[in-house]
């Protein structure tokens, strides 16, 4: 449990009030409404679903990928083990090996290099959750001891009238709670154009421009 589940019951009660003042119309011109449209959604909301968020299963999930590197290497080890006869049968099974070991682990197109782009990947978001609720539970724990906490909470008490003080404090701890999961989601958003590139499917290659790592000797040319 990080410091985002322990402010979780608090914050999403605060937020909840400052949903259904919002819900009722945010104050005409105020600042909250540009990134209310960027949003989509209001702060309680998105609370609500970060916190399903956890660094854990990504993590998890990169070191389950980097297993699968293991199986690659003994494949690889297998195929490199030369071969005690020669002729044109031999000739041919040494181009068409040579080729199939660049495919499977030589440079960051083959198959290795692609199970190791998406474990990267896989650290990379762990990191981005992580920092991400970091950033959001110092947000909650700011907006909770706020004085426009004391308004939104006194403003949605049973019988009491909302008035435009109740709704110009609920969009000022919407716009901290929602500029923090902007940058968040920016910051996602980065990460996924960064690693594009690395994650695209790899396609077989038949020409062999190098030696493969795993010892075999025989170029390809066309």
């Amino acid at each position: 449990m990080d410091a985002l589940d322990r402010l979780a019951e608090p914050g999403l009660d605060l937020l909840t009030r400052v949903d259904a003042l919002l819900a009722a119309g945010a104050p005409e011109g105020h600042r909250l409404w540009p990134l209310l449209r960027r949003m989509q959604v209001l702060p309680g909301a998105a609370v609500r679903e970060f916190l399903d968020l956890h660094p854990a299963p990504l993590t998890g999930a990169g070191h389950a990928v980097r297993r699968l590197v293991r199986g690659y290497d003994d494949t690889c080890a297998a195929l490199a083990d030369p071969v005690a006869w020669s002729g044109p049968a031999a000739a041919a099974y040494d181009e068409a090996r040579a080729a199939l070991l660049r495919h499977l682990d030589e440079g960051p197109e083959s198959l290795v290099g692609r199970l190791e782009s998406t474990a990267g990947y896989a650290d990379a978001l762990a990191d981005w959750v992580e920092g991400s609720r970091v950033a959001l539970a110092r947000a909650l724990a700011e907006v909770l001891r706020s004085a426009e906490a004391v308004t939104v909470h006194a403003a949605t008490r049973p019988g009491a009238e909302s008035g435009r003080s109740g709704s110009i404090a609920a969009a000022e701890i919407a716009i901290r709670v929602l500029g923090v999961l902007g940058v968040a989601y920016d910051g996602a958003e980065t990460l996924l154009r960064q690693w594009a590139p690395s994650l695209a499917e790899t396609t077989w290659r038949d020409r062999v421009t190098s030696a493969p790592r795993y010892g075999g000797t025989t170029r390809i040319g066309h």
